[in-house]
C-alpha cells in the first residue's frame, strides 16, 4: 500500500484493496489484447489532462502504425488550445512518423463541430487514419455520434466501447452535464472509524493522516468548483484552495451563505480564483463588501429561506461546471443528501475511535430502514494509513 500520495495526477492511482465493483463497458466487437493495451495507454494520457481542460472533456489518443509501434500520442490541452487527436498527429510529425493506414485509439468520440478548435474526425481523415478505436461516444449534443459517421463515411474502420467505465469515469461530470444540465457532486468527508468528523468541542484537525489529506487536494484540484457553507467558513475561516498538489489553476470556490454572513476579511479571498457567493436574500452594503473582494452575489432563494440548492445546481451546469467538490458541515451535507442532490462520497476513514462528536450528516433521525440513503462502493483504497472510499448514491 502506498505510503503517501504522489503530488500529480497520480494521486488517483493508489492501490486499490477492493476492486471497482463496475464491470467494464464490453466492445461491439471483439478486438484483440493489444487494442486494450493501446486504450489503456490512451486513458493514462487522459489522466494526465485531468487538471488542465475544463470545461472540456479529459481526452487521450495513441496513434499505432501497422507495425504496432506507437507513432504519436497526445491529450487534450487547456480550452480552446488542441484536442488529443490534434496533439498525437503533431507529435507524430515531430517525429517524422507516417500516419497514413494508422490506427487511432481515442478516449472519447472524435468531435465533429467547428468550435475554439476545428472538428477532431476531419483531422484524422485528412491524416489518412485508416481505423479509429473509441472508448465512448460523446454525449455533447453537438457531436453525439456525427465524429462516428463522419468517420464511417469517409471509409475509417472504427470501432466503439473499448474501456468505456473507465473513460467514463475520467469524465463523469462532463457526461452528467450534458445530459443532465447539472454537474457531478462530490461529497468529500474526513472522519474516525466510527464516523465523527470532529470532536464535541469542534476539534478535528487532524484526524486524518498527510497523505490522505494531500490526497483530498488532488481532488480538489480535478474538480471546477469547491462547495463550502457559511457554518464552515465562519467557524474554520479556510482558503479551501488547492495547496498540497501541483495545479495549473485553482478551482472555483462556491459558498452557500443564505444570509450573506460571509466576512469581506475571510481568507477564503485570498487565493486568485473565482469566488460565487449564493444567497437567499438581498441585502445591498454586505453584496457590495462582497463584490469588492472580487466575489460574484447569487441570488437564488427558497421558500424555506435557504438557498435553493437543486437551483444552484441548475446555475452552475449553465456556467458550465462538471464536477463539484463538497467540502462542508454536517447541516449542508445533510441538506444535499435530503435532497438527493449528491452523486457520490469521497470518505477518508483514519483507524481511530473517537466516541461522541460530531457525525458526517446530520440525517435522520430515521424510523425505518428503507429510509436511509442507500450506497454502492465503487472503490476502497488504503492512502497511508487511512482508507479512501468512494461510494456512490444508488439511483
Amino acid at each position: 500500500m502506498p505510503s503517501k500520495v504522489a503530488l500529480t495526477a497520480g494521486a488517483f492511482d493508489a492501490a486499490p484493496i477492493i476492486l471497482p465493483m463496475s464491470t467494464p463497458a464490453t466492445p461491439h466487437a471483439i478486438l484483440p489484447p493489444t487494442d486494450t493495451a493501446h486504450m489503456a495507454q490512451a486513458l493514462d494520457l487522459a489522466r494526465q489532462a485531468l487538471f488542465i481542460t475544463s470545461p472540456n472533456p479529459r481526452v487521450g489518443c495513441v496513434i499505432v502504425g501497422t507495425d504496432g509501434a506507437v507513432l504519436g500520442s497526445g491529450h487534450t490541452q487547456r480550452a480552446g488550445q488542441a484536442h488529443a487527436e490534434v496533439m498525437a498527429l503533431r507529435d507524430a510529425q515531430a517525429k517524422n512518423n507516417q500516419v497514413q493506414g494508422a490506427t487511432a485509439y481515442v478516449t472519447l468520440e472524435p468531435c465533429s463541430h467547428q468550435g475554439r478548435t476545428g472538428p477532431c474526425c476531419d483531422a484524422l481523415i485528412q491524416a489518412g487514419l485508416a481505423r479509429v478505436v473509441v472508448a465512448l461516444p460523446d454525449p455533447n449534443p453537438q457531436v453525439a455520434g456525427q465524429g462516428i459517421a463522419r468517420l464511417r463515411a469517409a471509409g475509417v474502420h472504427v470501432d466503439v466501447g473499448l474501456l468505456g467505465d473507465q473513460a467514463h469515469d475520467i469524465n463523469i461530470g462532463f457526461f452528467k452535464r450534458m445530459t443532465q444540465g447539472t454537474p457531478w457532486v462530490r461529497m468529500k468527508i474526513a472522519a474516525s472509524l466510527d464516523g465523527q468528523t470532529a470532536l464535541e468541542n469542534g476539534v478535528s484537525q487532524w484526524i486524518t493522516s498527510a497523505p490522505a489529506r494531500d490526497d483530498g487536494h488532488a481532488w480538489r484540484a480535478r474538480a471546477c468548483a469547491v462547495l463550502t457553507g457559511i457554518g464552515t467558513v465562519l467557524q474554520d475561516d479556510p482558503q479551501l484552495d488547492v495547496r498540497a498538489v501541483p495545479t495549473p489553476r485553482q478551482p472555483t470556490l462556491v459558498v452557500m451563505d443564505s444570509q450573506l454572513e460571509t466576512p469581506p476579511t475571510a481568507q477564503l479571498f485570498k487565493p486568485q480564483r473565482p469566488v460565487w457567493i449564493y444567497c437567499a436574500v438581498e441585502h445591498d452594503e454586505r453584496r457590495a463588501a462582497l463584490e469588492a473582494q472580487g466575489a460574484q452575489v447569487i441570488c437564488l432563494p427558497h421558500p424555506s429561506g435557504k438557498v435553493d440548492l437543486a437551483a444552484m445546481l441548475q446555475d452552475l451546469g449553465h456556467k458550465h461546471i462538471n464536477e463539484v467538490h463538497v467540502e462542508a458541515g454536517h447541516k449542508l451535507n445533510g441538506s444535499l443528501l435530503r435532497e438527493g442532490l449528491v452523486d457520490e462520497l469521497l470518505t477518508y476513514l483514519a483507524p481511530k475511535l473517537m466516541g461522541q462528536g460530531r457525525g458526517m450528516t446530520n440525517l435522520g433521525p430515521f424510523t425505518h430502514l428503507s429510509e436511509t440513503k442507500a450506497l454502492t462502493f465503487h472503490e476502497v483504497t488504503q492512502i497511508g494509513p487511512d482508507l479512501r472510499i468512494l461510494a456512490r448514491l444508488a439511483r
